[in-house]
């Protein structure tokens, strides 16, 4: 007599992957300005979180809660370095999403869960990435580095990852050439409060305006100060605008992004040493880096 085959694990699979996504849903919403269209999710009573690019410039916006009412919700503070956006919403009776600061491994099953007209999104892939901390190339510091192998709609972007066990490992959004990028829960937490209790989160400034150029007898490129803020850090220095800056702490400058990403949270304060090209000979001045004004 053949013996029976073996039961299939897909659907306790596929029972475990539903249970996630209802799971989560109470807690997941979608926003939407114009022709713009996002997911979200309740990080605390009365607050949102969800992917800065994915929203325009609004004073106000328009939230589906999970069944299909509708709500304004108002940004409090919106970080474009690390892709977070942090709106107000006047309903204290929502699910928040308990973010997990997980570790995720390269191959772990992984679900987004977004929504749309106040009904729960799912997509399903697998972490094709998972590194330590990085920095964005518009200078925010992350966590943790994880990139999901998933075909994301456009409106599920901001929605959040889960792991096989349903944890909330972060917030879905697009990288470059659309790579889905998990921005972690310890990024969310620590942006979200920043944003919350200052309406920003700090970044350092020069207080110059910069442009790529090449330099004439190096192999590197430098920044060429095109202006310059009278009250601002590179003033109080001494830098003047037509000055390049071609080394920063004794390093040759390679590109105008390793400049910016050097502006992170945690350099508003240090002084650091500038290599400058003035009239075709070097120099060195001391800046004290500044905070970046709200404005």
């Amino acid at each position: 007599m053949a013996a029976s085959p073996s039961p299939t694990p897909l659907p306790d699979l596929s029972t475990a992957l539903a249970a996630v996504v209802a799971g989560a849903a109470p807690g997941i919403v979608s926003l939407g300005a114009h022709r713009h269209h996002a997911s979200g999710f309740v990080w605390r009573s009365g607050l949102l979180v969800t992917a800065d690019e994915a929203l325009p410039e609004e004073d106000t916006f328009t939230v589906t809660l999970p069944g299909g009412d509708t709500a304004e919700a108002k940004p409090v503070g919106r970080d474009p370095t690390t892709d977070v956006a942090l709106l107000s919403v006047d309903r204290s009776d929502l699910a928040p999403v308990a973010l997990a600061p997980t570790t995720v491994a390269a191959g772990a099953v992984a679900v987004v869960v977004g929504a749309a007209e106040g009904a729960p999104t799912a997509a399903l892939g697998i972490v094709s990435r998972a590194g330590g901390p990085w920095r964005s190339l518009r200078g925010g510091d992350i966590d943790a580095r994880v990139e999901l192998d998933v075909r994301l709609r456009g409106g599920s972007e901001g929605g959040v990852a889960f792991d096989a066990a349903g944890h909330a490992i972060g917030m879905a959004v697009f990288g470059p050439r659309r790579r889905v990028l998990v921005i972690p829960a310890a990024t969310i937490e620590r942006v979200a409060t920043a944003l919350h209790d200052h309406g920003r989160v700090p970044r350092g400034y020069l207080g110059l305006g910069l442009q790529p150029v090449d330099v004439e007898g190096r192999e590197h490129s430098g920044a060429m100060v095109v202006s310059v803020d009278p009250q601002g850090p590179g003033a109080a220095a001494g830098i003047h605008q037509g000055d390049v800056i071609v080394a920063w702490n004794g390093e040759p400058l390679h590109h105008m992004r390793a400049l910016l990403q050097a502006l992170g949270a945690d350099s508003v304060g240090k002084t650091v040493t500038l290599g400058l090209r003035r009239a075709g000979t070097d120099h060195q001045v001391s800046l004290t880096i500044g905070e970046r004004p709200a404005h």
